[in-house]
């Protein structure tokens, strides 16, 4: 009697393959977008960022990261470039020294303005491409 290995049987799941596709179309994706991004002198995570914090008034560090899908860690370095660049700004509320709100400023907002619906016509070139099954 074979004994079938632990590895072997984890290797032989039938659902690898498609977690193998999702893997390559996602990267595939993630690729083709950063590319374009970084075209307005933006990085991934800065887009995210200026992205959330459109149509806002502001958010507090903790739930921009978490909108944005950016560790804490991440999000602070982030910022402080965006800061540099001019297109936003931290605030730490008197009731609140602990919250912190970052938010668009003037420049930021154009900034947004002009990439988002840029970047949307981009990704939707590529999505416009496929059927509706795939």
């Amino acid at each position: 009697m074979s004994v079938v290995a632990p590895i072997d049987q984890a290797s032989n799941e039938p659902f690898l393959p498609v977690v193998r596709e999702l893997a390559r179309a996602y990267q595939a994706f993630s690729a083709y977008s950063e590319a374009h991004v970084r075209q307005f002198d933006l990085t991934p995570a800065q887009f995210d960022v200026i992205a959330t914090l459109g149509n806002t008034n502001g958010l507090c560090m903790g739930e921009l990261g978490g909108k944005a899908l950016i560790t804490k860690g991440t999000l602070t370095g982030v910022i402080d470039r965006l800061i540099q660049k001019q297109l936003v700004c931290r605030e730490t509320l008197l009731e609140n020294r602990r919250s912190v709100i970052v938010q668009l400023t003037p420049e930021g907002q154009q900034v947004l303005d002009r990439v988002f619906p840029a970047h949307i016509a981009h990704l939707k070139e590529r999505f416009d491409k496929l059927d509706a099954l795939e």
